[in-house]
Parts: C-alpha cells; sequence; structure tokens
C-alpha cells in the first residue's frame, strides 16, 4: 500500500490558531491517531486570509508538530475553509435518458448534476459541495441512489455549497506556501459535524453550531443529508475585545478573565472578579463582566437564529443543536443557548478515536478530527469537497463528491 494510502491529515485553519490531527490508517481501514498539534495564527480576518505569510507560517509550525509526535512528514491534507461568503443554493436539474428501459448509469448522473449547477452559481463562486437531496425518476421521487434503475426522466434536487473565488484561492495558495497539497477544502462547520454527529441525528434533524475566534458556522442535517450551510462573522474574540473595551483592560487580561470567569448563568455568582496579572491585582464585579459577556452571546445566538430561520429550521430540529468550537468552551454555555433558541443543547466533542486521542477530545478540535476522518474516506476512492486547481462549473467531479456524501 502506497504512502497516501497509509496515512490521513487534517488541518483546521481558524483565524486565532491552526490545528492539525494526523492518523495512521491499517490494511482494514483502522485508523490511529499518531500526532496533532496547535499553534496560533495571524493574517486571517474573519476566516478568510488576508496575508498569505501568516496562515502559511503558522500552518508549518503545526504541521512541524504533528510531524515530530508521529514520526511522518506531512505533505498533503484535508483544509478547512470559512467566512461568510459560503453559501447554500438549493438548484434542480431534469434530463431525458432515453427509452423507458434505459439502465441509469454514472453518466446519467453527471448530466443531471450539471444541469442543475449550471447557470445557477455565480461565476465569482467556487462550488466546495454538491449534495444530492433527491433524485426523481419518472416522476417517482425521494430517489437517493436511482444508479441501476429503469426510466426515462431523471430529476435532481440539490444543495449547492460555494465560496468567493479569492477566498478559496488564497486559502490555496497559503497551504502551498508551506509545501502542502491540499487535497480537499471543506467548510469547518461541515468537517466539525463529521467529527461529532452520529447518524441518528443527521437523520432526524440536527444543527452544528461552530463557535469559532471569529465566525460562527451552522450546519443543518435531515435525512442523513446537509440541507443548509451558513457562517456568520461574529465569534468568541468579540467577547474577548468588547471585555477589553467596557472594562478598559488590555486584551490579554480579557482573555484571562472571559476563560476563567465567564459562564452562561448570568447573575447566578455574585462574587467579584480578581486576578493577577503581571504582578498586580485585577478586581471587577461580576455584573460588569456578566453584562458585557451577555449581551455578546446574545447577539451572537440571534445571529444563528436568523440563520436556522433561513434555513425553515427554527425549532424543527429534534435532535437539537450540537455546539463546538472553541467557543464552546465557556461554561454552562449550553444551557445559555438551549434557553435562547429553545431547543435542547449538546457540547460535542470527538469520540471514538485510537492512539494518542485523550488530547484532541474536545470541542475546539472537532474540525481537524473531522478533516482527519474526511481525508481519511477520500484515501479509499479519491478526493471528496472541492480539489484545488480545478474550476467548479465545469470540472466537478460530481461521482467522486456524490459517492463521499452518500457515506456521510
Amino acid at each position: 500500500m502506497d504512502e497516501i494510502s497509509r496515512y490521513a491529515t487534517g488541518i483546521d485553519v481558524g483565524t486565532s490558531n491552526v490545528r492539525a490531527v494526523v492518523a495512521s490508517i491499517s490494511d482494514k481501514g483502522a485508523l490511529n491517531v499518531i500526532g496533532y498539534g496547535e499553534v496560533a495564527n495571524s493574517g486571517m480576518r474573519r476566516g478568510v486570509v488576508a496575508n498569505l505569510s501568516g496562515p502559511g507560517e503558522a500552518i508549518d509550525k503545526v504541521l512541524g508538530e504533528a510531524e515530530r509526535m508521529s514520526g511522518h512528514e506531512v505533505n498533503s491534507g484535508a483544509l478547512s475553509i470559512n467566512g461568510a461568503s459560503i453559501t447554500s443554493t438549493r438548484t434542480e436539474g431534469m434530463i431525458a435518458v432515453g427509452a423507458m428501459e434505459h439502465e441509469i448509469n454514472e453518466g446519467d448522473l453527471d448530466r443531471v448534476e450539471d444541469v442543475a449547477i449550471r447557470g445557477r452559481i455565480p461565476a465569482n463562486q467556487e462550488i466546495l459541495n454538491i449534495v444530492p437531496l433527491q433524485y426523481i425518476l419518472d416522476g417517482q421521487g425521494g430517489i437517493k441512489n436511482p444508479l441501476g434503475m429503469v426510466g426515462s426522466r431523471l430529476e435532481m434536487q440539490a444543495n449547492v455549497v460555494s465560496i468567493l473565488s479569492p477566498n478559496y484561492e488564497n486559502l490555496r495558495r497559503a497551504a502551498e506556501g508551506a509545501n502542502v497539497t491540499p487535497e480537499q477544502v471543506i467548510p469547518s462547520v461541515y468537517a466539525a459535524a463529521r467529527a461529532v454527529l452520529t447518524e441518528r441525528q443527521r437523520e432526524n434533524g440536527v444543527a452544528v453550531v461552530d463557535i469559532g475566534a471569529a465566525t460562527t458556522g451552522v450546519a443543518v442535517f435531515e435525512e442523513n443529508d446537509l440541507q443548509y450551510i451558513g457562517v456568520v462573522p461574529v465569534g468568541s474574540n468579540n467577547i474577548t475585545n468588547d471585555l477589553a473595551v467596557m472594562l478598559a483592560i488590555d486584551t490579554e487580561v480579557a482573555e484571562e478573565i472571559k476563560r476563567r470567569f465567564a459562564s452562561g448563568n448570568f447573575g447566578m455568582v455574585d462574587s467579584p472578579v480578581v486576578i493577577r496579572w503581571r504582578g498586580k491585582e485585577v478586581r471587577f464585579e461580576r455584573s460588569q463582566v456578566d453584562e458585557v459577556v451577555e449581551a455578546r452571546l446574545e447577539e451572537i445566538m440571534e445571529l444563528v437564529r436568523k440563520e436556522l430561520k433561513k434555513a425553515h429550521y427554527e425549532q424543527r430540529l429534534p435532535e437539537g443543536i450540537v455546539l463546538t468550537g472553541g467557543g464552546a468552551k465557556m461554561r454552562d454555555i449550553d444551557k445559555y443557548v438551549r434557553d435562547i433558541l429553545e431547543t435542547s443543547v449538546k457540547i460535542g466533542v470527538p469520540s471514538g478515536l485510537n492512539g494518542v486521542a485523550d488530547a484532541i477530545c474536545k470541542p475546539e478540535y472537532a474540525a481537524a478530527v473531522g478533516l482527519m476522518l474526511l481525508a481519511a474516506e477520500g484515501t479509499h476512492e479519491g478526493a471528496c469537497g472541492k480539489k484545488p486547481g480545478r474550476k467548479a462549473k465545469k470540472n466537478k467531479e460530481p461521482g467522486i463528491i456524490r459517492r463521499f456524501f452518500s457515506k456521510f
């Protein structure tokens, strides 16, 4: 078995941090985590590359950490992409495939997919994923995989995930600047969902809310399909900045206060906030901190609510919401989100991993672990998600993408 088929790497390129997870793949397909790393990032604004050298250097450093732990040199992997320009577009298309006894083949699926997306996605958007929601064969709907069936007219309804081309291209260039080939480029919140959701959750209806440093991603699943994805340009760093401004303190002090004292149980604790910073005692009233944190959290969750409304899934999720990302580490944030969005809420962490995985079973590592899992699946059937260097409008690799989503 060659080198590519024995290792899988996920690289989560976040605004504040870059995280990587490396796993080995046995002959039987079993995964074993053998390395991971986390380094601070720079040159990103709200999930988008603003300076190529910053994320390029961070990717190089984090892979250095993972390589020293794993003993494996990483030259390629699955990368996350983020930003508010990620959009979901519902499309549909129909083709005539021949006589009534015609057997549906891969070529037919490629053609109907091409008809469904052609002219529907703006020219300045790169297609990341195409999710077939259902096929309709001669009027019979609800078909997930029509291969081998017979019919004369084939229709497809799909969800197309895309992002502004410059954002995609700049991320690719940053990775290549670190001598890494991005085999797959996948939205962060989708990757996080891959690591934390069960099949039952995806089937019944669930939303993943990935609270990052500068963005919050929302992905909705039902009937085992990605129904909607969106990103809002606000994250946990906004809470830090608000604390720094309102309390007139350094951002490093504000981050420490957020990490140690912020909680979703607002108004339940009266004791003052006291920390020592560079030899001096810093003291604030708990009500001051609560007021700032609650105001920003409320704004973030209202934006999440708008995304759920846009997807037509507000209060329509039997499995509720699963929180991931660094922002999900705030104490009792699940209780606060449950109260404000009026649905069940859980904190999502990667599980079922073997090897040196204890340190990465955390909400902030969900995207990196999901990317690694998707990269491992891609080693068996080729790349899944958007492959760099190909224009999505004409060269979509639809068969591979379709197999990828059918597995997930």
